[in-house]
């Protein structure tokens, strides 16, 4: 079991410092400077399953356009894990006596921290979102509840003593993200425990504060988020973690710093491109590489990462030639190309169904030229501010100060007039996977849109020199498609 030394808080007093000092590790993080681990939490980052994070990276396929962007899951983990730990002993430090905060709890939400994404598959959510429901129909996995099984076999394989109501604790905290405030909360003691490293009541967590500061500094993109600001001054009341109201254009700005990522960087046009050239690539590759036998076997899906792409394209078996030829395009930046966007009118988002390959070559007019599905390829985008077409800030409660008894709901009117009105966008992008057809590929998604809404809702037209790119032949003899 563990002892008093394994979950002893490193600086929580001056003599503990001096005690437990030669039992930490310490790592140098460039995002929060000095980070220390403790004995217990070192066993299970110095595993095979937890190291396998080294090997995903935390933005998927966003470095092929932000070249900065290869850290990976495994240091926004330590960073989540540090920043759960800071949260948590705020709290104790101000409302511990009063809340009843106990170094058991202390340590399972440092312990969710470091182990949420420990189930994750590669290519960030791409591999889940896109890839899987391709190949299993009605695919419901997701690497919330992979982790929990993560979990269990680390600590299965590597005999890692923990209390059973521990280990069931911190599982609860690494899923609950998927409990919405319309849900039935389960009913537990502090379930504000629950809300600091996935936070599904508000959206409000260290897991969104690490990933956004760590995001933007590696894409080169300024942060003018503080998170620090929050966790000083967050308070618990009525179970539920509050913050003050001078503090809600912070908040707002969490929220708003995070779908700016998503429009920049996640959903960046070409980075979209590859996503959909690797989705294409590893569909392919899943009759032979059995890719999705290991998603439900930790033993097995530990082995699973990004190197699966490179495992491809080193290949020489003939089945898997169109995945690698695919793969090689990457490389070769012949990029399936961008035709044109549009982003769905707010009156039509309520009964949106995602735009088809099929809708768009259902579309085309007479012409010389006849697309086919496989021709075309569509990128259905979402991107709000965590709660869809609600203001998640709706969800979170304030108070006036520490002295306040009381919490309350802030609507945006009465804050300020220059707060949007709207918490939703979906842009769909349409994609030739042939150079030579982004002209009948783009006038057939214009004959969608004028068939849909009765207009165009592009911005702006295709330009006539993408419409024409002609693939150009260089010494190399490599083929490559001028797309800058």
């Amino acid at each position: 079991m563990i002892t008093d030394s394994d979950m002893a808080i490193p600086f929580s007093s001056n003599d503990s410092v001096s005690h437990e000092r030669k039992f930490l590790k310490h790592i140098r993080d460039n995002v929060h400077g000095n980070i220390f681990l403790e004995p217990i939490f070192l066993k299970f980052v110095d595993t095979e399953q937890f190291q396998r994070l080294r090997d995903l990276k935390q933005l998927g396929l966003s470095h092929m356009v932000y070249p900065g962007a290869v850290h990976s899951r495994f240091e926004h983990s330590l960073g989540v894990y540090w920043m759960a730990g800071k949260a948590i002993d705020i709290i104790k430090k101000y409302q511990g006596p009063e809340l009843g905060i106990e170094q058991f709890d202390v340590f399972a939400v440092k312990l969710a921290g470091l182990l949420h994404d420990v189930g994750h598959g590669p290519f960030s959510h791409t591999f889940e979102r896109e890839f899987l429901p391709l190949v299993l129909n009605g695919s419901t996995w997701s690497h919330e509840e992979m982790s929990e099984k993560m979990v269990d076999h680390i600590v299965d394989q590597h005999n890692i003593d923990l209390d059973p109501q521990l280990l069931k604790k911190v599982k609860e905290m690494i899923t609950s993200s998927s409990h919405h405030p319309q849900d039935h909360l389960p009913q537990r003691d502090n379930q504000f425990l629950y809300d600091i490293v996935a936070n599904g009541r508000n959206g409000i967590d260290v897991d969104k504060f690490d990933y956004i500061i760590r995001d933007s500094r590696a894409c080169g993109l300024g942060c003018n988020f503080q998170p620090e600001r929050l966790m000083e001054t967050m308070q618990v009341m009525d179970d539920e973690i509050c913050y003050r109201a001078k503090d809600y254009l912070t908040i707002h700005k969490l929220f708003t710093t995070r779908a700016d990522l998503h429009r920049t960087v996640y959903t960046h046009a070409k980075v979209k491109a590859i996503e959909l050239m690797v989705v294409d690539a590893l569909v392919k590759a899943n009759p032979y590489l059995h890719i999705t036998s290991s998603i439900n076997q930790p033993s097995d899906f530990w082995k699973l990462d990004d190197s699966i792409l490179k495992t491809i394209a080193s290949s020489s078996k003939p089945e898997l030639k169109e995945s690698r030829d695919l793969i090689l395009r990457i490389h070769r930046r012949d990029l399936y190309q961008f035709c044109n966007e549009f982003s769905v009118p707010k009156d039509q988002l309520n009964n949106f169904k995602s735009v088809t390959p099929q809708d768009v070559v259902c579309s085309q007019s007479n012409s010389s030229i006849t697309l086919k599905e496989d021709d075309v390829a569509v990128s259905n985008v979402k991107i709000d501010l965590t709660r869809g077409m609600e203001n998640p800030l709706t969800k979170i409660n304030f108070f006036k100060d520490y002295e306040s008894k009381e919490k309350f709901a802030i609507e945006d009117g009465r804050i300020s007039h220059l707060l949007p009105a709207f918490y939703e966008d979906i842009i769909v992008r349409v994609y030739s996977k042939k150079p030579e057809l982004v002209e009948a590929v783009s006038t057939a998604f214009e004959n969608y849109q004028l068939k849909t809404f009765g207009r165009k809702a592009q911005v702006h037209e295709t330009p006539e020199k993408k419409k024409h790119l002609k693939h150009k032949t260089h010494s190399t003899g490599i083929t490559t498609v001028d797309i800058y």
